[in-house]
């Protein structure tokens, strides 16, 4: 499933999860977003994901988080997209 900017910024509270590099991160990011590598998250999603939370991930543009949603979600976890990535949020913050 994916969200766009405008409905994830009237979500209160919510668990993000930014996949971009660590150097991508520490320039900036969503705030309260958790940096976790996609490979990790991928391999070992019980490690980082409650299945009973939900999660809103995001890479720079939206194509990588979307496809790693779509695994998760077939996983079990309920996560959704942000369509548009970081730069979306840059355009609507």
């Amino acid at each position: 499933m994916e969200i766009s900017i405008e409905d994830f910024l009237r979500v209160s509270n919510p668990n993000v999860i930014d996949i971009r590099s660590v150097e991508k991160f520490n320039g900036n990011h969503i705030p309260g977003a958790l940096n976790i590598n996609a490979n990790a998250l991928l391999n070992t999603p019980e490690r980082f994901l409650n299945p009973n939370l939900t999660y809103y991930i995001y890479c720079q543009k939206g194509s990588s988080s979307r496809t790693l949603a779509q695994v998760l979600r077939v996983k079990g976890y309920n996560v959704f997209n942000i369509i548009g990535g970081y730069e979306a949020w840059i355009l609507n913050s």
